[in-house]
């Protein structure tokens, strides 16, 4: 398949664009004053099949500013509902954000959608815009995560401006392209459901369904068939892929931040980055969002907080569902698939070939260890492997209570001593799985600081290392290194 060498060649398919209108408002986005491209990505071109070419040319500036629609395309703001902070929140939608339309690419479609491209019907108090510091924040999440193995949405492009907005401060406007292959989400459907519309509930329910769990409408093994059946399956599928993110979030020390229903994906994605966080030093109960005065959304909340999320989807899907127990049986599920695949994460990140009993002990122990001496969590886990090959100062030194952590360590090593497993096997395996680089909070505050200056190399530089997070590379030790004193001051809240 040869790329597209313009923007109009793109295969446009718009499936969310053809759903009745009540789901969305057309309207054009509001495009930057004098924006420049501070920064594209080739590899989310390649997702829809754009030739690299097409990112320096006026077209693609013109589109991904805002300032006109996507060839092809079908440009509209999103309706749906929510919970924030645990709270019925009522009507939202895209309230600074515009869906361009959706392209079909080599291995599927991707929705294209900009955010941070003016005022909707659903903005609310908002002004519609994104400033600079947020988006670059945005920008390199995606691709961070895509990096660790994490489901997530991706960036395209970074346009910015000298258009003055106003948070807490006075700040420069920028847009960024998001990319997915759906931006629907739990408050989607609890949209409908707290309208008691259950006609465009359905509607709702069957285009997801049909456009991308298809599987959902065949029989289960033993299973009778009925006219509410894929719709419990649909909820089993999303409660899967949602256990399955919060095992991988924890896995690497990701906090979300603002895990509101309408920030959740129905497609198990990690969607809407703002107030997120790599952890540094370690603690249970971190909290990366500084608007977070409840601790609703640290790091040892969530997992509880998405099966909460799904109950609310739950609840709305019970508007199709008369059978409340069927619902019921599937939300069950979602803490053995959880733990199943935490502790299969967590034990590869230990150098466990195979996760036993005994092995919650050891897990704990180093958590609350980690925990008790703030060790930071990305270097404390990477240095497991030169622990395993005779370099035990290295992990030790990340604790306070050295002690406390060489006794601990030496279980460890018993236990692999059990596995009968080479070392050398083992430590790769063990490098494979703890990644090096993170996208921690002082980098990205880098990578904005050179943005202000209109300088995009702090970016590439971190994109070089976290599309390939696991393998060391040469002159960049200071990006693997513990953060250092001033990132403290650092805090990141809902306006991010």
């Amino acid at each position: 398949m040869k790329n597209a060498q313009s923007l109009s060649e793109l295969n446009a398919v718009n499936s969310f664009a053809a759903l009745p209108e009540a789901f969305y408002t057309r309207l054009p986005a509001q495009g930057l004053n004098n924006p420049r491209l501070l920064h594209a990505n080739h590899e989310a071109a390649a997702l829809i099949g754009l030739d690299p070419a097409v990112l320096s040319t006026s077209e693609f500036l013109e589109v991904f500013s805002g300032s006109r629609p996507l060839p092809g395309g079908d440009t509209l703001a999103a309706v749906y509902s929510g919970h924030q902070f645990g709270v019925w929140a009522g009507q939202l939608g895209d309230g600074r954000a515009h869906l361009l339309g959706e392209v079909e690419g080599p291995e599927g479609a991707w929705e294209l959608q900009l955010k941070g491209s003016g005022m909707t019907p659903y903005s609310r108090m908002g002004d519609g815009r994104a400033v600079l510091r947020s988006s670059v924040r945005e920008y390199l999440a995606g691709e961070a995560m895509h990096g660790l193995g994490v489901p997530t949405t991706r960036a395209l492009a970074l346009v910015v401006s000298d258009d003055p907005v106003m948070r807490e401060t006075v700040e420069t406007a920028a847009i960024v392209t998001r990319m997915s292959p759906s931006f629907v989400r739990f408050g989607s459907f609890e949209h409908w459901s707290s309208r008691r519309q259950p006609d465009l509930l359905k509607t709702l329910a069957d285009y997801v369904i049909d456009r991308y769990y298809p599987q959902c409408r065949e029989a289960q093994a033993g299973e009778t068939p009925s006219e509410t059946a894929p719709y419990v399956n649909l909820l089993q599928e999303v409660t899967r892929r949602t256990a399955l993110l919060m095992a991988d979030w924890q896995a690497v020390g990701f906090c979300h931040g603002v895990m509101n229903t309408d920030n959740m994906s129905i497609l198990g994605l990690t969607l809407d980055y703002g107030p997120y966080g790599f952890m540094d030093g370690f603690r249970l109960g971190h909290i990366c969002n500084h608007s977070d005065a409840e601790g609703r959304y640290s790091w040892n909340r969530q997992p509880s907080v998405a099966l909460w999320n799904l109950y609310r989807l739950g609840g709305s899907l019970h508007m199709l569902v008369q059978d409340a127990d069927a619902l019921r049986a599937v939300l069950d599920q979602f803490e053995a698939i959880f733990t199943r695949a935490f502790h299969d994460r967590m034990g590869a990140k230990m150098g466990l070939a195979a996760w036993v009993p005994d092995d919650e002990a050891l897990l704990d122990d180093l958590l609350k260890l980690m925990d008790a001496n703030q060790a930071d969590f990305t270097l404390t886990w990477r240095r497991l492997a030169d622990a395993l090959q005779g370099r035990r100062s290295a992990f030790e030194d990340l604790f306070i209570d050295r002690l406390a952590a060489g006794a601990w360590l030496d279980r460890l090593l018993a236990r692999h001593a059990q596995q009968g497993r080479p070392v050398a096997e083992t430590a790769a395996a063990m490098n494979r799985v703890n990644p090096l680089y993170v996208l921690r909070n002082h980098l990205a505050e880098n990578a904005i600081r050179a943005a202000k200056m209109g300088d995009p190399g702090e970016i590439d530089t971190l994109l070089k290392l976290l599309r390939n997070p696991y393998v060391a590379q040469d002159g960049y030790e200071r990006y693997a290194g513990l953060p250092p004193d001033w990132a403290n001051g650092i805090e990141v809240s809902c306006s991010s």
